[in-house]
């Protein structure tokens, strides 16, 4: 049987640290794994579960987006995608009662933690004005309540609809739908506060907003640079990926300012070996300053211009623009300066040169490391240009691979989730539903913000996810929501963003990924798509949490009936009773989803293949740079860039900071106290600090400072009570989890083009805490 919920929050005053490991998985990983999900589910719900997890008649890990092979094993999981499994189909339940015994007050003094491990929610719950405890509600009155604030809005504009990674294709697809009949582009995503920086980049430069490579190509590929990730604990398949890529004769070079256990050594659960010694992944560790990676490609690319030969010149001449004031640029770069932003040694930077004048076919992978910066999107410009001097882009094994987080966050995106559509999509779904969208920009994540801080936005409406939680500047975000007239969450579990609420509030809960989902027209399924531009079906097998629960789509088809009414020319009733409907609709709005239904059928029941379909059902979207060394830019080309290169200078005594995950944690979501492959136990409040900076600034290991971010605006952002621990971080670096240290993060420091929070270069300077 699963185990109850913790009655009181854990201690967490005393973190008990150890040495960091240099391996991932193996025995370990297997144990966590069984132990967690024991927890949760109960042996027989467990082994149910997990069997199901990515496979081809099962549901897609709600975890992350890294992508399946063709050929899977038994269990296609890792360690934490399990805990992101267990606790979505978890035994433990929130029930009406729950919410009786606990007021709103005393729900927001308990940890992130604490309030997940409570379970799942089993009905829709209401805080009137002025109420101090949620109350059970029926589904038919929620959905009137959020009509009679929408209808009292001065504006459409006035609402904001933000959707978590989590939404599958059909939900979000309806959910845009809906936003755009309704009258707004207020449709702020996850997107907009981790990849955001990537899909600037990329569009700008190759012309599509996503990565260029296949699973495959990695396996294909003679180099792959893994830049500012850590797919030991971010995504941990990814590992399986580059032992295999590694077996091929591939290279690694990891860049860097932590070291990770995960990419120095993986010990694959699933063979011998694994179990055992394990497989060295990286060849080549790059340890370099947060905020450094422009400069360092910016000077690889000098030196690649400098070598005879090393250009693919043709590729340069027949597929690129701009070349000559990129290489101008380029060949500017200076070793004293590259040094000094980097903090890496000349010769590992030669070293690496040679790696890649050896090396055809090249793959840089990248993630949260380089996407929240201020410079973010000339950093990953700066990449592309790397990649484009070697036509490194349309070739097998080589390309652009962003890894995604959250299981369907691209796809989101895909479906129309963004402030900013492009105008053929607006065309497209005016064509299809008879209505003329809006075509004025909305709020991204930092705009909607603003816009409810200012009293410019007044419902705030999402569709999953920790709004509040995953946001910057904690304090200022919560101001912002509590300003709202009323806040809505579509939950399948507690969390920090139900106890920050407007005047007043609705809880609605969902099914999960892991259960059935029956509508009128029978049975359904969704489909996601991961982070390489695969789309296939998820079917989940357990029964709901609750008879009380709507799917994604049901919620939306309802919301809309009942807010729009008669004046809709959608049929929404027809979409929730079958969602086969949504798909033949999606398939006539957006290139590449012809087909639709047909193409994620199980193969037995498919017609003929097209393109990109794979024998198990689903398909590669179109992607022009990869499939035909064709860029739709605003040139017709590939575009080189000559930014200029930018990167963080510290004044005297301070540290710059990156907020990031622990082991136990997905995103905003935390599964336990520990960070395993860091040395961290029971504790979460713990800033890494490389010794000697912590000798020059007189702190010993073990002791207590409170964190003081220091921004252009003069205001004080205090993060309170962290244990500091020796850490061999880059010189002038720290580290500490989020969203804990949130609140460091102004509301306005973003990057530049993408509006990014820049949450992975923070200047701080660490005080002693009055508790030490």
């Amino acid at each position: 049987m699963a185990t109850k919920p913790p009655k009181g929050d854990p201690v967490q005053d005393a973190p008990q640290v150890t040495e960091p490991q240099h391996a991932a998985a193996g025995l370990p990983a297997i144990g966590h794994t069984l132990r967690m999900a024991h927890q949760q589910m109960g042996v027989k719900r467990t082994a149910l579960t997990l069997l199901s997890v990515n496979q081809k008649d099962g549901f897609d890990c709600p975890g992350c987006a890294w992508p399946e092979p063709e050929h899977r094993h038994r269990a296609e999981f890792c360690e934490n995608g399990a805990k992101a499994v267990a606790e979505e189909a978890t035994l433990r339940r929130v029930t009406p009662e729950f919410f009786a015994a606990h007021s709103v007050a005393d729900l927001a003094g308990r940890s992130g933690y604490w309030l997940g491990q409570q379970g799942r929610l089993t009905h829709p719950m209401y805080l009137p004005e002025g109420g101090d405890h949620y109350e059970p509600v029926t589904w038919e009155r929620a959905f009137d309540i959020v009509a009679e604030e929408i209808d009292g809005l001065s504006s459409p504009d006035e609402a904001v609809f933000y959707t978590s990674g989590r939404t599958s294709n059909e939900a979000a697809f309806l959910y845009q739908l809906f936003a755009r009949e309704l009258g707004t582009n207020n449709l702020p995503d996850c997107s907009n506060m981790c990849h955001e920086s990537s899909g600037s980049a990329l569009s700008e430069t190759i012309g599509v907003g996503k990565g260029s490579v296949l699973l495959e190509d990695l396996y294909r590929a003679d180099l792959i640079v893994v830049a500012g990730q850590n797919p030991g604990t971010n995504h941990p398949r990814m590992l399986s990926a580059l032992e295999k890529a590694k077996a091929n004769g591939a290279r690694i070079v990891s860049v860097n300012p932590l070291p990770e256990a995960g990419l120095e050594r993986f010990k694959n659960p699933q063979t011998p070996k694994g179990l055992t010694t394990g497989a060295a992944l990286t060849d080549l560790f790059l340890q370099i300053r947060i905020g450094g990676d422009q400069a360092l490609f910016r000077l690889l690319n000098k030196l690649i211009l400098d070598t005879p030969g090393a250009v693919d010149e043709e590729f340069v001449r027949e597929h690129t623009h701009g070349y000559e004031e990129f290489a101008a640029a380029a060949r500017a770069a200076d070793w004293e300066e590259t040094l000094a932003a980097t903090g890496l040694a000349r010769e590992d930077i030669e070293r690496f040169l040679r790696m890649v004048l050896d090396s055809e076919r090249v793959i840089v992978c990248w993630a949260m490391g380089l996407t929240q910066h201020k410079h973010s999107v000339p950093m990953i410009r700066e990449i592309v240009n790397f990649l484009l001097l070697r036509g490194n882009i349309g070739r097998p094994g080589a390309g652009v691979c962003p890894v995604r987080g959250h299981s369907n966050v691209q796809g989101d995106r895909t479906m129309g989730i963004f402030e900013r559509p492009a105008p053929a999509f607006l065309d497209a779904l005016e064509k299809e539903f008879g209505f003329a969208p809006p075509r004025e920009h909305g709020y991204d994540v930092v705009r909607a913000i603003r816009a409810l801080r200012d009293g410019k936005a007044k419902v705030f409406f999402a569709m999953g996810g920790n709004f509040v939680s995953a946001s910057p500047d904690t304090a200022v975000t919560e101001a912002a929501m509590r300003r709202a007239r009323l806040t809505v969450h579509v939950s399948t579990k507690l969390n920090r963003s139900h106890t920050v609420t407007g005047t007043r509030a609705l809880i609605l809960p969902t099914l999960g990924r892991t259960e059935r989902d029956l509508q009128a027209g029978g049975e359904q399924f969704v489909t996601v798509e991961d982070s390489m531009g695969m789309v296939h079906a998820s079917r989940g097998r357990l029964e709901p949490a609750s008879r009380h629960l709507l799917s994604e789509p049901a919620i939306v088809c309802r919301l809309a009936r009942r807010v729009l009414g008669e004046r809709s020319t959608v049929p929404w009733e027809e979409f929730e009773r079958d969602y086969a409907t949504i798909r033949d609709r999606i398939a006539r709005v957006i290139p590449g989803f012809e087909d639709f239904n047909a193409r994620v059928a199980p193969p037995r029941a498919r017609g003929s293949a097209r393109a990109g379909d794979t024998p198990s059902g689903g398909f590669a979207l179109p992607h022009a740079p990869r499939d035909e060394r064709r860029f739709p830019t605003a040139t017709g080309k590939a575009n080189f860039t000559a930014a200029a290169v930018e990167y963080p200078k510290l004044p005297e005594g301070r540290l710059l900071l990156q907020t990031l995950r622990s082991h136990d944690q997905y995103n905003t979501t935390i599964y336990g106290l520990d960070d395993r492959y860091r040395g961290i136990k029971n504790g979460r409040r713990v800033v890494l600090v490389n010794p000697e900076d912590a000798r020059e600034l007189r702190l010993a290991d073990g002791s207590y400072v409170d964190l003081v971010s220091e921004w252009k605006d003069g205001v004080e952002r205090r993060a309170p009570g962290f244990r500091v621990v020796h850490y061999p971080t880059a010189r002038g670096c720290a580290a500490a989890y989020y969203p804990e240290t949130n609140v460091l993060v102004p509301l306005d420091a973003t990057a530049d083009t993408s509006n990014t929070p820049a949450s992975k270069s923070v200047v701080v300077r660490l005080e002693q805490s009055a508790t030490d």
